[in-house]
């Protein structure tokens, strides 16, 4: 079986009285809140600034700042997007300070009023899971999503790997439901474009993606 994603983790216990619990005094219980996330807040810094040492450090600064501002928490929200949006905001802060990377910038007027409709994709997740086991073909999507603009990277890991709701993914990234399924259709079609013809490469004869 896979790894359990933020989604599936937080519905799975009760976080709020785990919060309640550390905000009272029981701060050691932290660790417990924290720790079915880890993997995944470093895997999304990594995902967005491509250097372990870096991810480590952006994960471990997230953490710090969700410990010294579970005050300002917002009951309302599910922690696991908090948290998401805290390490986030670590891995962009790291990356305009090294200037590695130019964010691509797209006014929010012309996503949600952009009506172009390319071909329907079907979710990636249906590549075959036996086809996702081989290392080849998991180092070649592994690539794939890296090489995505930031803001597509973001959506993507969102929405397709951590499986948080449009309106989740919309308020972790601090922009509109219509851009968060724009940006999403795009990442997709920027995926399909790129897979394709390497899937096909790699075994011309097996159906990997639903398109080819």
């Amino acid at each position: 079986m896979g790894r359990e994603t933020m989604t599936e983790i937080s519905s799975s216990r009760d976080e709020a009285q785990m919060i309640a619990s550390i905000l009272s005094g029981n701060t050691q219980e932290f660790h417990s809140l924290i720790r079915p996330y880890e993997r995944s807040v470093f895997s999304m810094a990594l995902s967005l600034l491509q250097n372990e040492a870096d991810a480590e450090d952006a994960a471990q600064d997230a953490f710090l700042k969700a410990f010294r501002n579970l005050k300002a928490f917002r009951a309302e929200s599910k922690f696991s997007t908090w948290l998401i949006s805290i390490t986030l905001n670590e891995a962009r802060s790291r990356l305009r300070k090294k200037k590695t990377m130019k964010v691509q910038s797209i006014e929010e007027q012309q996503e949600e009023h952009n009506h172009a409709s390319p071909a329907l994709l079907r979710d990636w997740r249906e590549i075959p899971s036996e086809a996702l086991e081989r290392q080849e073909v998991k180092l070649i999507l592994q690539q794939a999503i890296t090489d995505l603009p930031l803001i597509y990277r973001e959506i993507f890991l969102l929405r397709d790997v951590e499986e948080l709701s449009v309106n989740e993914s919309a308020e972790t990234l601090g922009i509109s439901v219509a851009s968060v399924k724009v940006r999403l259709h795009r990442a997709r079609m920027m995926l399909q474009k790129k897979l394709a013809p390497q899937l096909k490469q790699t075994s011309p004869k097996r159906r990997w993606l639903p398109w080819l």
